[in-house]
């Protein structure tokens, strides 16, 4: 699954809302994104500079409720199911799941 993340909508939210519809869950019903990765600092990786033009560029993918997620220059992301198995799912730069 791909999702466009809205020029107003933060990285963070855009994942959990993807995984959500992804797996026809509320929101509060899947597990905790903090439990994976600090949504401040994925916030901030794809944030405004200080100087406030945008950045560009950018990748980081990592493993959230059996989805490899891939986040592309803070404006696509990238859904892969981790379950089938088969390894050609994920993403090859991908970072492990690390708690």
């Amino acid at each position: 699954m791909e999702y466009e993340i809205g020029s107003d909508e933060r990285v963070s939210t855009a994942v959990v809302r993807a995984v959500s519809a992804v797996e026809g869950l509320e929101r509060a019903a899947i597990r905790p994104l903090e439990d994976v990765v600090d949504p401040a600092a994925l916030d901030r990786l794809f944030g405004r500079q200080k100087d406030g033009t945008c950045r560009t560029g950018g990748r980081v993918s990592f493993v959230y409720s059996q989805h490899w997620v891939t986040v592309e220059s803070g404006e696509y992301l990238q859904l892969r199911s981790v379950r089938s198995g088969l390894g050609e799912d994920r993403p090859e730069t991908a970072a492990p799941d690390v708690r």
